[in-house]
């Protein structure tokens, strides 16, 4: 699986090799594939921010989501919308509701090409700029077109957040936090949609209300731009840039050094180099010195990367959820539920793993699908039934797919083909979002609401089998060690 590295290779990579000397006696440096690990010292307070401002552009996607089930409803009020363009159709009130979406889905393919050319940070900074520029847009568009362009420059900021942030969170935050911090964004998205929700609710009776509700995006937006241009890049970004040549070795090197003392505070000022060169030889090891093919992306462990960040995300979607969300927008108290468990979730990924929680979580999403099928076959005259399957699906998907999806895209990528890896889970991720949203009322229509929910049952049921014999368990692992030992 590791790669030697070519003869003339060896000189560049041993300049950032430590003597003998810098370990304990004459002891040899043991790679982390070898069964080391480095020592991780941090700073939890210096590990806040490096966290908040990328979970920030997840924030903003889950207010989008809240905010415009009030605004499409704001818009096509003959006396509250303060337009003379609210009556209409049906496929434009559609296009307002997914026009993020698609803008969400050339995103991802914008990061499949420009991800590992320009690092994580500025591409969080340039969808900062995109959700401002897409909010202002929305917020003051003269018509249905221009309000449209402002919707799907917004989605291409979400799909670029969507993207980044949780790849700078994972390759900036220590191994045995990062499950939690990266599940922490899942809770900021859904602490978004709550946000939406209810500002959307005190708007919606407001003349020119759904304004005020896009426009709120805004603020949040130049906050997140602001913190990340302060924030430094992520260490193995650059030094995936170093061991590739894309710029002066040693100024890398240190830079990387430097970032890793901003990211974990002072208390790794002593071993900051140290975890720099340890993670300088797993890249070298891992064969990661030259950039990765289109071809070689589906061939060894990176197809085996692919196919279990790509086909978790695509079970995550087609598990019905993004319609069983739809059903639920008007209540704040299932969008509490949903907190509530994504915290539960926080808690404990780290401790008990992220394949228990999937198992457990997606097992009783099964379970839930199979009420509402029962209740729309032969229950319906027991509402109450109809009520726990709604909010054990919700909880239970918030407990495993919810966060988890998303971390583990983050975790499995080798650091080779992260960007690009991630860029196609995410769009994978959205697609499927999108075809589901698509797709749900003509299958309803078509085969009824009891024999619709039997379908994702069964669906969700051959992802606990796809979980089960496809996800490894990849708590408190680094990064390298993930792709040393896993795949």
């Amino acid at each position: 699986m590791a790669t030697a590295t070519s003869d003339h290779q060896q000189p560049f990579l041993s300049t950032f090799r430590k003597t003998s000397d810098e370990f304990n006696g004459d002891a040899e440096h043991q790679p982390l594939s070898s069964g080391g690990h480095p020592n991780e010292d941090y700073s939890l307070i210096s590990c806040i921010l490096p966290f908040l401002f990328p979970a920030l552009g997840g924030l903003l996607f889950g207010y989008d989501i809240g905010a415009t089930s009030s605004a499409t409803i704001s818009i096509q009020s003959p006396t509250l919308s303060g337009t003379t363009w609210y009556d209409l159709s049906s496929v434009d009130v559609g296009l307002i509701s997914s026009g993020s979406l698609y803008g969400a889905l050339i995103g991802s393919v914008l990061a499949f090409k420009i991800a590992d050319f320009i690092g994580r940070r500025r591409e969080l900074i340039i969808s900062a700029a995109l959700y401002f520029v897409g909010a202002l847009i929305t917020a003051i568009g003269p018509n249905f077109v221009i309000m449209m362009i402002g919707r799907f420059i917004f989605g291409i900021g979400i799909g670029l957040a969507m993207h980044a942030a949780p790849m700078y969170i994972s390759e900036t935050a220590p191994s045995h936090l990062r499950g939690r911090v990266i599940s922490l964004k899942e809770f900021f998205i859904i602490i978004g949609m709550v946000l939406g929700y209810a500002i959307g609710s005190l708007l919606v009776d407001v003349i020119a209300g759904w304004r005020y509700m896009y426009g709120l995006s805004s603020p949040i937006s130049v906050i997140m731009a602001i913190g990340m241009w302060w924030l430094p890049e992520s260490p193995r970004w650059l030094l995936f840039c170093a061991i590739q040549g894309k710029g002066i070795i040693q100024d890398l090197r240190e830079n990387a050094i430097h970032c890793m003392c901003r990211l974990r505070g002072p208390a790794v000022s002593a071993t900051a180099s140290q975890q720099v060169d340890d993670i300088m030889d797993e890249l070298s090891l891992s064969g990661e010195l030259t950039d990765i093919s289109t071809i070689e992306m589906f061939r060894g462990k990176y197809l085996k990367a692919l196919i279990i960040g790509c086909g978790l995300v695509l079970f995550q979607q087609s598990a019905g959820f993004s319609a069983a969300s739809d059903a639920t927008r008007v209540s704040i108290l299932l969008g509490l539920v949903k907190l509530v468990m994504t915290g539960v979730a926080v808690l404990f990924v780290d401790k008990f793993g992220r394949r228990p929680l999937l198992l457990g979580g997606v097992s009783g999403m099964v379970i839930s699908l199979l009420f509402l099928g029962a209740y729309y076959t032969f229950l319906g005259d027991a509402p109450a039934i109809a009520v726990i399957g709604l909010l054990l699906y919700v909880g239970c998907y918030q407990l495993s797919f919810g966060p988890i999806g998303w971390l583990l895209m983050s975790e499995i990528f080798p650091l080779r083909m992260r960007g690009r890896g991630v860029s196609l889970a995410v769009l994978v991720n959205f697609g499927a979002n999108a075809l589901v949203a698509f797709a749900f009322s003509p299958l309803k229509d078509l085969i009824g609401a009891a024999n619709l929910f039997f379908l994702f049952g069964g669906i969700t049921f051959l992802s606990v089998i796809f979980i089960f014999f496809m996800i490894p368990e990849t708590k408190g692992m680094t990064l390298e060690e993930i792709e040393a030992n896993l795949l």
